[in-house]
């Protein structure tokens, strides 16, 4: 939040856009709400209470709290009495829940949501009022607008919004990350995960998980960022399941991804098969080959085995491939 200088001049043929603090201010024709960045509030100044015609001036604001004192906003065209500001934001409350509106100031002050008044308080005085509402906000997008006037005197306002995050009030569990998506680098055999940002106004920490060997799942990681990596997986072509959560400051948990999965080059080689050999003297004679079941289990992560047969003294004297032997066959 920033005030307008009383000094500064408006332009009249030229657009001017300038950068203090939390205001970015446009000189001439009216801001509309996607000119502002995201969740900033649109404000427009007229040069009366009722807010009839067109604003004389329309900027953004990063939050609502000013003190003009007995003087004029500073805006060409709006004098120190008599005037109105007006704020309003559209953003994305994500799941929703508990709020507390908190509106203070002299002269009148008003504030919406969605259309609907939720604080009143209109009325020409000398000293400073103040009122506190609780409620709950359904989830999803909804409209923000906030109405203050001075009629004469001392010009001051503040407003705020914010989520009520008492384990006691909160009940509401956070919405899932969205966008969940995982590269995997076998240059260095790392898995980097990434999602988009929550709307979750009291957003703790997100939550990554990895499915252990005896299909558990256990934490790996509690960060704020929308982004983690994972270093030093093992190269031996098993594959890796994950999934994200949300935490909100509540301790409420959200639902989980769909289940991420990284899937390791395999640079490991078998181990040598244990082999047991037993001939068979019946019509017609034959050789019963079978293998230890450490062998079995690398069929099952889709080896094979491969029987070779030599006539000479060492394998290396031009074995046949006689059989080849996977879990599908």
């Amino acid at each position: 939040m920033s005030s307008v200088g009383r000094s500064r001049p408006a332009a009249a043929t030229a657009v001017v856009v300038a950068l203090t603090g939390g205001l970015v201010a446009g000189a001439t024709a009216p801001a509309s709400a996607a000119s502002c960045a995201t969740n900033t509030y649109t404000r427009q100044f007229f040069a009366n209470t009722g807010f009839s015609g067109v604003a004389k001036r329309t900027d953004c604001d990063t939050a609502i709290g000013e003190n003009w004192g007995n003087n004029s906003p500073g805006v060409t065209g709006v004098g120190k009495d008599n005037f109105g500001v007006r704020w309003s934001v559209k953003r994305d409350f994500g799941s929703g829940g508990p709020f507390a509106f908190t509106a203070s100031g002299q002269d009148g002050i008003r504030v919406y949501l969605d259309g609907v008044r939720k604080i009143d308080l209109w009325k020409n005085g000398t000293t400073t009022v103040s009122k506190t509402v609780n409620l709950t906000i359904p989830r999803g997008t909804h409209v923000l607008r906030v109405d203050y006037v001075n009629w004469t005197g001392t010009a001051a306002v503040k407003f705020a919004y914010t989520p009520r995050m008492e384990t006691t009030v909160d009940r509401v569990a956070p919405l899932a990350p969205t966008g969940a998506k995982v590269a995997y680098n076998k240059g260095t055999d790392s898995a980097t995960f990434s999602w988009a940002p929550n709307k979750e106004m009291d957003l703790a920490y997100y939550r990554v998980y990895r499915q252990t060997a005896v299909g558990d799942w256990a934490p790996m990681v509690l960060t704020d960022r929308t982004a983690w990596t994972e270093t030093g997986l093992p190269r031996n072509g098993k594959p890796i399941r994950y999934y994200i959560i949300v935490t909100d400051r509540a301790g409420n948990l959200s639902e989980s991804t769909p289940v991420l999965t990284v899937t390791p080059v395999d640079t490991v080689a078998p181990a040598a098969p244990v082999i047991a050999v037993s001939y068979i003297d019946q019509p017609p004679s034959s050789l019963k080959i079978n293998w230890d079941g450490r062998t079995e289990e690398e069929m099952r992560n889709g080896g094979t085995i491969s029987i070779y047969r030599s006539t000479g003294d060492t394998l290396g004297d031009s074995p046949e491939l006689i059989s080849t032997t996977s879990q599908e066959s």
